[in-house]
């Protein structure tokens, strides 16, 4: 399948996709999120998804989106390259973009996958269960590496800001010495 055949353009493109899937008798499954710079564990994540079913789609949520979630400077990859990042990884079958003002859920509305699949952190048991009416199964699967891209930034960020104030102490130190008695 050619990249560019697993974008999905917009959401008004899904009803007739989801509608071919449905009467070749295949098991959609969707997932959705950030895929900020990708790593082991969203592709980890991805192959385990795409084991509950036959088609694999997944929302990416947009840069505003991000942005609006997890303060500036995020996402660090723009959204056209992780859509593209994406396509290239077996398991997936399509992805499409999430918008900032798309109201709550409406991707899952509009796909009504026989498989959702996310982690504990953006679905509790209440809304597992609300999620219900729109999904055949919810299913929540655990994280699959030691860190997530935000705490990749953050270890980074940390060295970044040690260095300086090793940096800033030295140089600091060579002023005061300036201003020492003999």
């Amino acid at each position: 399948m050619k990249t560019s055949s697993k974008i999905i353009s917009s959401y008004a493109a899904l009803p007739d996709l989801i509608h071919q899937y449905r009467q070749a008798k295949k098991k959609i499954v969707l997932t959705q999120g950030s895929w900020d710079m990708l790593h082991v564990g969203h592709a980890r994540y991805l192959e385990k998804a795409k084991s509950f079913g036959d088609i694999l789609i997944v929302g990416v949520d947009s840069d505003k989106k991000i942005r609006h979630r997890k303060g500036l400077g995020r996402p660090v990859v723009p959204e056209d390259e992780r859509l593209e990042m994406l396509t290239h990884l077996g398991a997936v079958d399509h992805v499409i973009l999430k918008e900032l003002d798309t109201p709550k859920w409406e991707l899952i509305k509009l796909v009504q996958p026989d498989i959702l699949v996310a982690i504990r952190e953006n679905y509790d048991e209440e809304k597992v269960a609300a999620l219900q009416e729109h999904c055949g199964k919810v299913i929540i699967s655990p994280r699959m590496a030691t860190t997530s891209t935000s705490a990749k930034l953050r270890s980074v960020q940390i060295g970044e800001a040690k260095k300086i104030e090793t940096k800033l102490t030295k140089a600091i130190q060579e002023v005061l010495k300036e201003f020492s008695p003999q």
